[in-house]
């Protein structure tokens, strides 16, 4: 197992950018930059041992600056989306940037996804591991407080990548940390992910609005095209749903414990990724806004030729009282842990 660290250029303002590569025991390799946490490469085997990249992304730093719709990146102050980009707090209204229509999305215009962390490598008993930590000041993006956030990715020798968050504020905040990887696991330039063989472990999801703001309903799947309580073929009955899938998940998990919350099968290669976690909501993504305008790594990318399977507290949280809470206030700390394991059958 190694890591290896190389200059991957400079951002707009002059900030150097680092690309570290993590290889385990079994020469699985997760290449990670330091401008916004992002995983540009992820290289696991299929049923016959050959080694793929998984995840959708560009081969230069000027690519992912230019345009990026959160390829591989860490998301942040809050994930997904806060309606109207408002919420109040301690009887004190806030006011977000509008980044998706009327609404806050993925923490804003300069969210976690376009900021430089520091880094530091590091060598685990379970496989080498690379240390991520970005201070995000009081007010940025309309957030109260300063906020330390620390992630670890651990590439560990038994085929997980494991992605573990702290964050800390001095000042009552809202906090809803989560990594936006593109996947396909037939390979990132493989074409559409409509056969990939998908299994939430959710019996119920959280209603949207057209903007796809949660109305505060949760809804059984039963019955439903958002039934994948076993497993299901994402495309089986994706023209049913308007859009595309792009809904939060509640869990049956969440007390907290780490918890199978996804898996996902594909049949050509085999592939196969579990996804565990700590929180009490998955968003499933299929690729919708995808439109064959971006290209990658020799791939064009063009809809439903990927998915995103965002672990997380659910949207909206700060303006729906029964919803989970995602305060984070001084003293305490937030933590969040989630595994992908890959295997194949």
């Amino acid at each position: 197992m190694s890591i290896e660290k190389q200059d991957f250029g400079k951002t707009p303002d002059g900030e150097s950018v680092d690309l570290y590569t993590l290889t385990n025991s079994n020469g699985l390799k997760a290449q990670i930059m330091t401008y916004g946490g992002i995983v540009t490469t992820l290289h696991v085997p299929d049923r016959n041992g050959q080694l793929g990249d998984i995840v959708s992304g560009y081969d230069t730093l000027d690519e992912y600056i230019k345009e990026n719709p959160y390829f591989g990146a860490l998301i942040g102050r809050c994930g997904n989306r806060i309606g109207k980009g408002k919420f109040t707090l301690n009887g004190v209204e806030y006011t977000l940037a509008t980044n998706n229509g009327p609404n806050h999305l993925h923490g804003g215009i300069k969210g976690f996804d376009k900021v430089v962390w520091d880094a530091e490598q590091m060598e685990t008993d379970e496989g080498p591991a690379l240390k991520l930590n970005y201070l995000s000041k009081d007010g940025e993006e309309g957030y109260p407080g300063n906020l330390n956030c620390t992630v670890i990715y651990t590439l560990t020798n038994n085929d997980e990548l494991k992605v573990s968050y702290e964050a800390e504020t001095d000042k009552d905040t809202v906090v809803n940390l989560t990594h936006h990887s593109y996947f396909n696991l037939a390979g990132h330039d493989s074409g559409d992910i409509l056969g990939h063989e998908l299994m939430l472990n959710a019996d119920n999801y959280t209603a949207v609005d057209e903007d796809l703001i949660p109305t505060g309903q949760i809804k059984p799947v039963k019955g439903t095209p958002m039934d994948f309580t076993k497993p299901m073929a994402v495309g089986a009955r994706i023209d049913q749903v308007e859009g595309g899938y792009d809904h939060n998940f509640v869990l049956n998990s969440s007390d907290g414990s780490l918890a199978l919350a996804a898996s996902v099968y594909e049949p050509k290669t085999g592939r196969v990724m579990g996804i565990s976690t700590t929180e009490p909501g998955i968003q499933f993504y299929s690729g919708n806004f995808l439109d064959g305008s971006l290209k990658g790594k020799g791939a064009v990318y063009n809809k439903h030729n990927a998915f995103c399977l965002e672990t997380q507290h659910f949207p909206d949280a700060p303006n729906k009282p029964d919803f989970p809470s995602i305060v984070l206030k001084p003293g305490e700390k937030y933590t969040h842990l989630t595994v992908h394991k890959f295997s194949s059958r």
